[in-house]
């Protein structure tokens, strides 16, 4: 109407009409495809819960604010000092909650739901699509107070944890009467052995202390699970002598290659035992690894062993460490049938012994842990 009228005012000026013609085309453009991005069905929703349960809040792709219900509004005060069009960066608050949360939305649509505490309540933030049809044209917030929901969550969290805390102890219990049957069971049947008694809490001291020296040195191939295992296995590695005569297992002398090949046995029978006792076991890392110490803790680096003869890697490292705890006890200790040898004699047959009946990757670690061996068997005597 304006270059209609200036058009007839001013001389020469018709051939303005087709341009402000023109002008005017861009202008309401632009008008409907800001109002584009306002769906007319969900203008209609905020319109008829503009004071309900549920907030709703909108802002477009370059995160510029839509608009927002009252709701929404008490739940975040700050949407009062936003400009519908403009966008909310340079709004700290704006830019610490619903700009990440958005921004988490956009790189990924499965994290679609937040929680946002104020004071004493709880909320739930929704993140859908803002859709124009089927066009997808920015964010919508769904704002719900979450916190009787929260409460009870958190009741329920509470007394899961009070409840698994309880298992846990009740778990740590059955697991030390386990442990404590296991090791009657490995004293009862060393009572039954020719040696002066002790060789199931010393070789089990060895153990430990060559473990603490392996991690100690940087040996990270072995889990913190591991070393807890094997020093727990340690008192089982003999329990296959239960099925020994007693003739043979209390002989003051060396035995005949008959009752050598009785005592044999013990090993293979030892795992079997073992197997029985934990087959039912849910910790199968223990497990293994206690068969494994019982089977296998004679058997020697050079293949020369029993019960299978397996040689080098091939033996489980659990026994190639059991091995050499066991053994230094045996020399080291008295026996009904020979005294205790001097640790120098002791330590230079276990040093002869490395590469053949001893893994030699373990030498390092048993010189390391020689003084400690040295001082614990020194204080027994003492």
């Amino acid at each position: 109407m304006i270059s209609f009228f200036g058009g007839r005012m001013l001389p020469g000026a018709p051939e303005l009409l087709p341009l402000a013609y023109n002008f005017g085309l861009v202008l309401y453009l632009v008008i409907i495809y800001r109002l584009s991005l306002y769906d007319i069905t969900d203008t209609a929703i905020d319109t008829l819960v503009q004071t309900g349960a549920t907030g709703f809040a909108s802002f477009d792709f370059k995160l510029n604010y839509l608009g927002s219900n009252q709701t929404a509004k008490d739940v975040f005060p700050e949407l009062n000092n936003l400009t519908v069009d403009l966008p909310i960066a340079g709004n700290e608050f704006m830019e610490q909650t619903v700009q990440k949360w958005l921004q988490a939305f956009e790189a990924d649509q499965t994290q679609s739901e937040f929680l946002y505490e104020k004071g004493e309540s709880t909320y739930q933030i929704d993140v859908q699509y803002l859709y124009s049809g089927k066009r997808k044209r920015g964010y919508q917030l769904f704002i719900t107070d979450d916190t009787k929901d929260q409460r009870y969550i958190k009741l329920l969290n509470s007394f899961n944890s009070e409840l698994q805390a309880e298992v846990d102890k009740k778990t740590a219990h059955i697991v030390e009467m386990h442990d404590n049957l296991i090791l009657s069971m490995a004293t009862m049947v060393e009572s039954r052995d020719n040696s002066t008694g002790g060789h199931i809490r010393r070789t089990s001291e060895g153990v430990r202390l060559l473990i603490e020296v392996m991690r100690h040195d940087g040996a990270n191939e072995f889990s913190d699970e591991f070393c807890r295992n094997l020093v727990k296995a340690a008192p089982m590695h003999d329990l296959g002598k239960i099925a020994v005569d007693d003739a043979i297992l209390r002989k003051p002398g060396r035995f005949t290659p008959e009752e050598f090949e009785q005592m044999k046995a013990h090993a293979s029978e030892g795992a079997r035992i073992v197997h029985e006792i934990l087959k039912d076991t849910d910790d199968q890392a223990f497990h293994i690894i206690a068969e494994n110490v019982a089977h296998y803790h004679h058997e020697r680096w050079d293949g020369s062993g029993y019960p299978k003869g397996l040689a080098g890697e091939n033996i489980p490292i659990e026994a190639r460490i059991m091995a050499i705890a066991d053994v230094y006890d045996a020399l080291v200790s008295k026996r009904v049938y020979k005294e205790a040898m001097s640790f120098e004699t002791a330590d230079a047959i276990i040093m002869e012994g490395m590469g053949t009946q001893f893994d030699p990757s373990l030498e390092r670690y048993y010189v390391a842990a020689r003084p400690a061996l040295e001082d614990y068997y020194a204080g027994l005597e003492s």
